[in-house]
């Protein structure tokens, strides 16, 4: 067994305990973290595989990015673990057989892949594999060949993003909020007027003429 292999086998079993820990674990904030050693070990995955283009978007994009994301909002939430766990047994033989559904279905997906006697004809496939850049051909894949399908995912995760933000918007009576169409009409002019105004003095305390005459005389007395 060369190094190759053997970093395979080491990505993968790791890749194997992560992902199982991430539906075992009772701390939402460590399936998180285990969901991002996952996340790691298959883009060290798709490195020996010669996909560097999908590693390094794997790191950049769901580590970089969604899971911090994801890790922050799990984080601020204040989630009741108790009140999650209920009901876990009972709904367990379902989740069973969808499990077992998934499992069957994608091992049928994959024998029938790997009996296949020829590789597909792609378009931007080369001639030389080696001189070829993988984010090209992925490129020319994307935009010609699967461009309806991640046109419909684009607009589908729109649709989803929307209806997040929907669903979790409540307004609430002890906050302040503006209108934004207010806000765009503000101008200058609105917020500040400046006023010409003559210059005002402040008046002196006037001195009575009893009091100035009484000072000197006290003072011829001493």
């Amino acid at each position: 067994m060369d190094v190759q292999t053997g970093f395979f086998y080491l990505f993968a079993l790791v890749l194997l305990f992560a992902a199982f820990r991430v539906v075992t674990a009772r701390n939402p904030v460590s399936a998180v973290l285990y969901l991002m050693l996952a996340f790691s070990q298959a883009s060290g995955i798709w490195l020996l595989l010669k996909a560097e283009f999908l590693a390094i978007t794997l790191v950049l994009v769901y580590l970089g990015a969604v899971m911090v994301l994801f890790l922050f909002v799990v984080m601020m939430l204040d989630i009741n673990i108790d009140s999650l766990r209920q009901g876990f047994w009972k709904h367990f033989p379902l989740a069973l057989g969808i499990g077992a559904l998934i499992s069957l279905e994608m091992a049928v997906v994959l024998i029938g892949g790997f009996r296949a006697s020829e590789a597909p004809v792609t378009v931007g496939a080369v001639a030389d594999p080696a001189s070829a850049s993988n984010t090209k051909a992925l490129g020319m894949l994307l935009y010609t060949q699967y461009l309806y399908p991640i046109q419909i995912a684009a607009v589908i995760l729109l649709v989803a993003m929307i209806a997040a933000i929907a669903l979790t918007l409540r307004a609430r009576k002890d906050t302040k909020k503006i209108d934004p169409s207010i806000q765009v009409r503000v101008r200058a002019a609105d917020r500040l007027e400046v006023v010409a105004m003559a210059p005002v003095q402040k008046p002196q305390p006037a001195v009575s003429s009893e009091a100035g005459a009484a000072a000197p005389a006290e003072g011829a007395r001493t």
